[in-house]
């Protein structure tokens, strides 16, 4: 492995009127040595990182930097010029300037260096040596850490001044002891309090013996990251490491660097028992609900560079004030990632629920595109000519053509969608493309939505098991990019065209004969399950199984009449619980709170909508009594829906496509139904507990004193 810097990569005499000519002068050191293979190439790649965001840093320093294929291994070179150059601080311009040069695929030993730096630049000491050292040897021996950045030394005078000045200070600020006031030892058997714990005699009259820093400390947990992950992180983390221990008010900072070279988690105990949360990011924090609930600072990453002592400052006033995050609904892409201490049921759910939530937007777009169609010209609409041979901009058969087949593509993308996502959810990127190759081929060989579970988990796992080998340094930068995709795809694509891919395509044709030929009692037990899992957690994971089930049913060019059946019903039963707790707090209010009657006002629209998720405001303030109520609803309501043979072929829209159901009246008498059974078991269940006698002087934040009448 080369040295990061070396005295060639070092220019101390740097005399460039611009940055772009700053960052030409050190790049063409780095391809006489060979480490950058495309000057301009590479110069391109700088300059479109500086587009992001200027990268000049308060202090006098600049840090142009960036990824780039034309970058052989990662690089570093320094200059030092005697005109300081406009790099976009707003301080002024710099003249300490650190180009960085990171291969795409750079290795973690190598950003960890790079990140090292990053930490160095916030030590005024390591700086102040920089600016002074006559040699590029001993220039590129700091920089690479081989050499201590020892403090600059101070005038004599000035020194003598100073240690005068501190003495007499300490002499005029130490208390004068007297007998009276000289600290006695403690009386035997006497425990010492603590702030928390006051004198019986004078509650607010601290204990004079307790310990100076008794007081807990304000503890903060930050995540800082950048959209190259190379150098704002890790100087923001030291910033706001350098600001908390600069403080003297007892702050302690944990940083989680969400940088190129990974992230290690904060562990879950470190995040709970934080007081406050600094956000200081270009880029999406990942696993960001891990902070829910928290006071919570969010920021630009260079603020925590500049005025990271505000920043904590801002985190404790928050704090006082009570100021606490929502919980996140929808994150970074990773946010499904399983966690390391996860069991592997607990992992598998979260794989396979990172690839549904990833195919549901395809879903509803594909199969609105495909019902509005359908609404328009008839279900022959299906067999039109393509319209880029034919389309007529006056003819309403060409727009319903036009809708029906963009539906169709988009619907195509369903199954290579599931096992692209759940692949990335086992191996992050690297997972992506095998995980999309087996989707595509489980769609071509008819294998269907059973083909692309498998795929993504064949893909993921044969990732997983790739990174584990261990290889030569040469070859790191290009694994990700080359050598992992090639490998795998190549096995996963061979393992479903030739191995299992048939049988999948066997079951998934049985499964889809069985569900054609469902009738009677046969039918409607496959409506109370799919009704009873749609409303067992309001969208969550149970949810979107049945869910998934129902729409991997309908993504074949011609479902059959028992897929649509079931899309039927799924879509019926989740409409139940929000109109469900609609009706219930209309007929019988004085059981809500207000904030849950208003609730109920949203939940008719939401429940129309076929947005299942309105339910939950009430789920989560009374669970016991409002998931089996929902649930109840919900299975009479898929039941019924089998039971009448109503068929949908669009995945999504509620109330708005009901002239697309089959038998649509008695469709709707199905989801009025379940409403009325939800909303009843909701008022029984609550109106049991209203009339339960509580013991005397009990209170409850649920009693009559805390809701609103209103007229039943």
């Amino acid at each position: 492995m080369s040295q990061l810097i070396t005295a060639e990569l070092v220019d101390l005499d740097l005399s460039a009127p611009t940055k772009d000519e700053a960052a030409r002068s050190l790049a063409e050191r780095m391809v006489a040595l060979g480490r950058v293979t495309d000057l301009d190439g590479f110069l391109a790649d700088v300059a479109a990182r500086e587009a992001q965001m200027p990268t000049g840093l308060e202090g006098g320093i600049g840090i142009p930097h960036c990824r780039s294929a034309h970058v052989t291994e990662p690089t570093l070179g320094f200059g030092r010029a005697p005109a300081p150059i406009d790099f976009g601080a707003t301080d002024g311009p710099a003249d300490l300037i650190f180009l960085i040069a990171a291969p795409d695929g750079a290795d973690s030993d190598h950003l960890s260096i790079l990140s090292s730096l990053a930490r160095h630049l916030a030590d005024p000491d390591f700086t102040a040596a920089l600016r002074t050292v006559a040699d590029p040897d001993r220039a590129a021996a700091l920089i690479r850490g081989e050499a201590p950045a020892a403090p600059v030394p101070e005038p004599a005078e000035e020194a003598d001044a100073k240690a005068e000045t501190s003495e007499s200070t300490a002499a005029a600020e130490a208390p004068q002891q007297t007998e009276e006031s000289a600290p006695r030892p403690p009386a035997p058997g006497h425990k010492p309090t603590t702030p928390s714990e006051p004198h019986d005699g004078d509650p607010e009259t601290p204990d004079p013996l307790a310990p100076a820093n008794a007081a807990a400390p304000f503890r903060i947990v930050a995540v800082t990251s950048c959209p190259t992950g190379i150098a704002h992180t890790y100087m923001a983390a030291e910033s706001l490491e350098r600001a908390a221990g600069e403080s003297g008010t007892g702050v302690e900072i944990t940083v989680e660097t969400q940088g190129s070279a990974g992230f290690e988690r904060l562990g879950p105990e470190l995040i709970s028992a934080a007081d406050a949360v600094i956000f200081a990011h270009d880029v999406e924090v990942r696993e960001r609900d891990r902070f829910a609930g928290k006071p919570t600072v969010d920021v630009g990453v260079k603020a925590a560079i500049n005025r990271p002592a505000e920043l904590i400052a801002e985190a404790r006033a928050k704090a006082e004030r009570g100021d606490v995050t929502a919980a996140v609904t929808v994150g970074a892409p990773m946010d499904s990632a399983g966690a390391p201490g996860d069991s592997f049921g607990t992992r598998l759910r979260t794989w396979l629920m990172t690839g549904v939530s990833y195919m549901v937007p395809f879903v509803a777009a594909g199969g609105l595109l495909i019902a509005l169609s359908f609404a328009i010209g008839g279900y022959e609409i299906a067999d039109a000519k393509s319209v880029a041979d034919h389309f007529v901009w006056t003819e309403v058969h060409s727009w319903a053509a036009l809708l029906n087949q963009v539906g169709g593509l988009a619907f195509s993308f369903l199954v290579p969608v599931l096992a692209g996502y759940i692949a990335y959810g086992m191996a992050d990127r690297p997972g992506l493309v095998p995980g999309f190759v087996g989707g595509a081929v489980a769609v071509q060989i008819e294998a269907g939505f059973l083909g692309g579970l498998v795929a993504g988990l064949l893909a993921g796992a044969l990732v997983m098991a790739i990174q584990k080998v261990t290889i030569p340094p040469v070859l790191r930068g290009i694994m990700p990019v080359v050598v992992i995709p090639l490998i795998s795809s190549a096995i996963i694509g061979a393992l479903m065209f030739v191995v299992i891919g048939k049988p999948i395509a066997t079951a998934q044709k049985a499964m889809t004969d069985w569900l054609g030929g469902l009738t009677g009692t046969n039918a409607v037990l496959l409506g109370m399950l799919i009704g009873l899992m749609m409303c067992f957690d309001l969208g969550g994971p149970v949810n979107k199984v049945a869910y998934a089930f129902a729409t991997g049913g309908i993504a074949s060019a011609d479902p059959g009449n028992g897929s649509l059946m079931v899309m039927a019903a799924a879509m019926g039963a989740g409409m139940v619980p929000p109109l469900g707790m609609a009706l219930a707090t209309t007929v019988r209010g004085r059981l809500f709170t207000k904030t849950e009657q208003e609730n109920g006002k949203a939940a008719w629209v939401l429940g129309a909508s076929f947005i299942t998720e309105g339910a939950i405001p009430f789920a989560a303030a009374d669970p016991l009594r409002v998931i089996p109520a929902s649930m109840a609803g919900g299975a009479v309501t898929g039941a019924l829906s089998m039971a009448f043979g109503s068929t949908l072929r669009a995945p999504h829209g509620g109330i708005f496509v009901v002239p697309l159901i089959g038998s649509p009246l008695l469709y709707l008498v199905a989801v009025a139904a379940g409403t009325v059974v939800t909303a009843g078991l909701t008022v029984l269940l609550k109106g049991a507990r209203k009339a339960s006698p509580k013991p005397q002087g009990a209170t409850s934040e649920n009693s009559e004193e805390t809701r609103v009448p209103a007229a039943a």
